[in-house]
């Protein structure tokens, strides 16, 4: 096998790659990126961790067709390393694979093609989805994914297709984002699927490579997005995912609009002085002023006022300042709104403005605090 390719063209392809190979080295084979040339189609690369597999290509002036497979990790390491230059890639008769950028040559030994696992690929039903869209509704909902691998269904996001929009809820029990976008068509597809949080991961970084949109579809056990020339196939979750309607605060009677940055930075301030393991801060709500306050035993105490049109009964509540902050971070709205009922009771957050048919709420559980 022989072949040439541009180092800015291959670095791009094999650092994506980098997301999906297995890191744990239980598996060694998975540590590696399978390669193929072919003078019709150049060069294909191919990486999975058998849940999730990328499959992209790369410009390359093939000499002679074949296959090779390489540690991943430094392969990466390699390219990087040179040159914005050609790369010359060749491999002889024995298992070696030489690698030339200029005055530079590596070595690498390639494994059989044969002993990387064959992996799904895509269906042909499907249908389109704006990448921008699909971009904006896992990164206002990935961060409420739980951390707990005990909690397996609770290890990814819900993605509801309707006739009329997309949905995706996340939640880890203490918290829930649930973001909604309009579709203009869906071929008649509907669908309900539990995406990992590892796949949404790498999703993120192809619709921020790509402004091309998306090609959603799926079969019983594998979900498959293509995203201009490069396709992800992921394994779905297993599991019920809660009913996320029935935490849905309904009676929230206490309303407040804060600017957001204003709030975010408070925030940041404030939760300086909060447990370290707790992160809780308290909300004061009175007429015309929130007051943020945070207090660790033997060390010191925070307090924040900010000034608001609140007219209605006062209120306290305690929350977690990282979950508020994951919240304010996502929007790029310039404000917020707040509502509350009482102190025991879930808050309900929202960007003071959606786009045309969008939605976002995000609901948060109530903290307890001492001070």
């Amino acid at each position: 096998m022989e072949f040439s390719a541009r180092r800015s063209t291959l670095l791009r392809e094999i650092n994506l790659l980098q997301g999906v190979v297995e890191k744990k080295n239980t598996i060694p084979i998975l540590t590696n990126v399978l390669i193929e040339a072919s003078q019709e189609s150049g060069i294909k690369l191919v990486a999975t961790d058998l849940d999730l597999t990328l499959y992209t290509t790369c410009e390359a002036d093939v000499v002679k067709p074949g296959a090779i497979v390489l540690q991943a990790k430094k392969l990466f390491d390699v390219v990087r390393s040179f040159p914005d230059s050609d790369i010359k890639v060749s491999r002889g008769a024995d298992d070696w694979v030489t690698i030339v950028c200029g005055s530079s040559r590596f070595r690498m030994i390639s494994l059989a093609k044969e002993h990387f696992p064959s992996t799904p690929q895509s269906v042909s039903d499907g249908f389109g989805i704006n990448g921008k869209v699909l971009h904006s509704l896992i990164e206002r909902t990935i961060m409420a994914i739980t951390q707990e691998e005990s909690r397996y269904a609770l290890g990814g996001s819900l993605f509801s297709v309707f006739s009329d929009r997309l949905e995706m809820a996340a939640t880890d029990g203490h918290r829930l984002a649930l973001a909604e976008a309009p579709l203009e068509s869906n071929d008649g597809v509907e669908s309900k699927v539990i995406i990992p949080r590892k796949t949404l991961t790498m999703l993120l970084q192809l619709t921020s490579a790509s402004d091309d949109p998306v090609r959603f579809s799926r079969d019983d056990n594998h979900i498959f997005f293509e995203v201009g020339h490069r396709l992800l196939t992921s394994r779905m979750l297993a599991g019920q995912f809660p009913n996320y309607d029935l935490v849905m605060p309904k009676n929230n009677d206490k309303s407040v609009i804060l600017p957001r940055g204003e709030l975010a930075q408070s925030i940041r301030r404030v939760a300086l002085m909060a447990d370290e393991r707790s992160h809780g801060i308290r909300f004061a709500l009175s007429d015309g002023t929130l007051n943020l306050t945070s207090q660790t035993q033997d060390v010191g105490e925070a307090n924040e006022a900010i000034q608001t049109e609140y007219k209605d009964e006062p209120v306290q509540i305690g929350f977690n300042s990282s979950y508020l902050l994951d919240f304010l971070n996502v929007l790029d709205c310039e404000t917020v709104v707040i509502e509350l009922k009482e102190e025991q009771s879930p808050a309900l957050l929202k960007p003071g403005v959606n786009e045309a048919g969008a939605s976002f709420k995000y609901v948060v559980m109530p903290m307890r605090l001492s001070h």
